[in-house]
């Protein structure tokens, strides 16, 4: 596929809208319920810069001076843990006039670590999608505000089952969902809200004063990682394919020591300067592995071999089999190399290549050279 096609596709994907959003949209229609005292099917929410949504309204009930109302959470074509599920929000008044209180009911996870910008042992409740729920209620609410204020619950059923599905649990956020989003906007395959999740790894792991972190490709080399390195949950990022964004994180925010962990498939990626290791958006350079064959002076016809390899597990097991030295060394040495560069020098950086059964094929580090 090239790449004109790739953005056509691109732009079929269906955008969706966050928590926060579906939170939003269950409030006002909550507040539009009592005052109209009508059921209330679709309302349009402000989003932060401004633009509008709208939002279909799964259930309304509604008194003279309360409101339950849901949304059902729109993760467009994202592949969203919370795609589906069920946001409830009960309204009723208070005596404070003119304030909005919102708290976290059943299935909102409560903050237990510092560094997300949330007070500890809170809900899970993070400020945009507050200060959207505030204007969007003020906008209907202008003349109960004179006179009351306004009480808003929010909670998730699944939320409870579903907080160990996404990052929080990392985090420190326990027993259930946050109530996230920037934008008010899920935009499909969003890489914006991969990197925010990285950030915000790092900075709980700074917070709860640990200054070494280990990145890894995904949740197997992280397995294998938490078996040699004897570190807190939190200091353990799962960078992806982001490996040369989460590095230069690392280096804006002063990290000490980042280990660099994964398997054949991503670190040839990086070995070869690769940044971001996607599987579409990067091919693993057989010519390159061919090339590092070579200078770990390999037979020809390996290096024949490696070329026409289908896939990088294809090449480990080429080296293994014919007992080829110092290849993972190199690949370890190259990977250590650029990520050192996207960190501008400033991480102490050890690299450790793992094979599929959690072995250690090769590692690098500065201190120690290649072991």
């Amino acid at each position: 596929m090239n790449t004109v096609d790739m953005e056509e596709k691109k732009t079929k994907l269906r955008t969706g809208y966050t928590t926060g959003s579906s939170a939003t949209a269950a409030a006002k229609a909550a507040l539009l319920s009592i005052i109209n005292q009508q059921k209330t099917e679709t309302v349009d929410i402000t989003l932060p810069k401004g633009t509008f949504l709208q939002i279909p309204i799964h259930s309304c009930e509604f008194e003279s001076n309360k409101a339950k109302c849901s949304v059902i959470k729109d993760g467009g074509d994202d592949p969203d843990v919370t795609h589906g599920a069920e946001i409830i929000v009960k309204l009723s008044f208070t005596e404070k006039v003119d304030e909005i209180d919102i708290d976290g009911g059943e299935g909102i996870g409560i903050v237990t670590k510092p560094g997300l910008g949330l007070e500890i042992n809170k809900p899970a409740i993070n400020p945009v999608p507050k200060k959207m729920i505030i204007e969007n209620l003020r906008q209907v609410g202008e003349k109960i505000l004179v006179r009351k204020g306004i009480r808003v619950v929010i909670s998730v059923p699944k939320g409870r089952e579903l907080g160990p599905k996404t990052d929080n649990p990392r985090i420190g956020i326990q027993n259930g969902i946050s109530i996230l989003g920037t934008s008010g906007i899920v935009i499909p395959f969003s890489t914006a809200s991969y990197a925010a999740s990285i950030r915000q790894n790092l900075d709980v792991a700074i917070a709860m004063g640990n200054y070494t972190v280990v990145l890894t490709t995904g949740g197997r080399s992280e397995d294998f990682a938490k078996k040699i390195v004897d570190l807190p949950e939190h200091c353990f990022v799962q960078m992806g394919d982001f490996s040369g964004y989460t590095i230069q994180q690392c280096g804006k925010k002063n990290i000490e020591k980042a280990y660099v962990v994964g398997f054949i498939g991503k670190l040839a990626k990086m070995a070869a300067g690769v940044k971001q290791t996607h599987v579409k958006g990067s091919k693993v350079d057989m010519n390159f592995l061919a090339e590092l064959a070579r200078k770990s002076n390999a037979e020809e016809t390996i290096i024949q071999s490696i070329k026409k390899a289908n896939t990088a597990r294809h090449v480990s097991e080429i080296i293994q089999e014919n007992n080829v030295k110092g290849f993972f060394e190199l690949i370890c040495s190259e990977t250590y190399k650029h990520m050192r560069k996207y960190s501008e020098e400033k991480v102490p950086i050890d690299v450790i290549l793992f094979d599929f059964d959690g072995k250690t094929l090769a590692r690098k580090s500065g201190e120690q050279g290649i072991l």
